[in-house]
């Protein structure tokens, strides 16, 4: 498999936000979000080929209760059953972290969703109307909303993206708004604290979830952290 980076650390977003967590990073994506927080792996992939064995050795050594999968697109790994396989013969609490452009069966506890809605779409010509046609795929996210546990992750950066995520959320009537998170579009502390307060009051205004971003908040945009 194409790894940008495996490390222990602590899931920053969502439900699990502060817990201990082993990250295993998949190098590449089939989007290219202007705001992209890891843009080695995806605008200019980066990583080494590792095999399933050296991964399940290193997923056995961790202590980390939880395994985060995540990118770039993890559902684009062809191997990725077989990694999620390995981290549930760990008795690891799996996530998977994907866009949801692509269907693939896997195993996990948490699919966590990030639909990239249209504020994440580049200036980039080569890059802008393929980033439009792949980053809503229904279809996709019918199916795992369908087979498993899942929450709705939305980046957030100006107060339209609000009725945005609203009209998205009108579309699959069976998606609860608890399981709709909102948070900052940050990619440092300082703009992470310019715009918490905010999507933090939008959030509940509307009966959603906030996430902050604590890997964000503590170490800004580093690398395996």
């Amino acid at each position: 498999m194409f790894i940008s980076e495996i490390y222990d650390s602590f899931q920053g977003e969502g439900p699990w936000a502060g817990t201990a967590s082993l990250f295993v990073r998949t190098s590449g994506c089939n989007l290219r979000c202007w705001f992209c927080d890891t843009p080695y792996t995806s605008w200019d992939p980066q990583g080494d080929q590792q095999s399933l064995d050296q991964l399940a050795e290193q997923i056995a050594e961790s202590k980390s209760p939880h395994a985060v999968i995540t990118g770039g697109e993890p559902m684009l790994a062809p191997q990725l059953t077989e990694l999620t396989d390995i981290c549930r013969c760990e008795d690891k609490f799996i996530t998977i972290e994907t866009a949801g452009t692509v269907d693939r069966a896997v195993e996990c506890d948490l699919m966590a969703i990030s639909p990239k809605l249209g504020n994440s779409t580049p200036d980039d010509e080569k890059w802008a109307a393929r980033h439009e046609q792949t980053r809503h795929q229904p279809a996709v996210i019918e199916s795992l909303l369908r087979r498993y546990q899942c929450i709705l992750k939305f980046v957030i950066d100006t107060q339209n993206d609000i009725f945005e995520v609203r009209d998205y959320i009108g579309a699959f009537p069976d998606v609860s708004a608890s399981d709709v998170w909102l948070m900052p579009q940050a990619r440092t502390a300082e703009e992470l604290a310019q715009k918490t307060e905010w999507v933090k009051m939008a959030a509940s205004s509307h009966g959603f979830q906030f996430s902050s971003r604590l890997h964000i908040a503590q170490f800004g945009n580093m690398r395996g952290v």
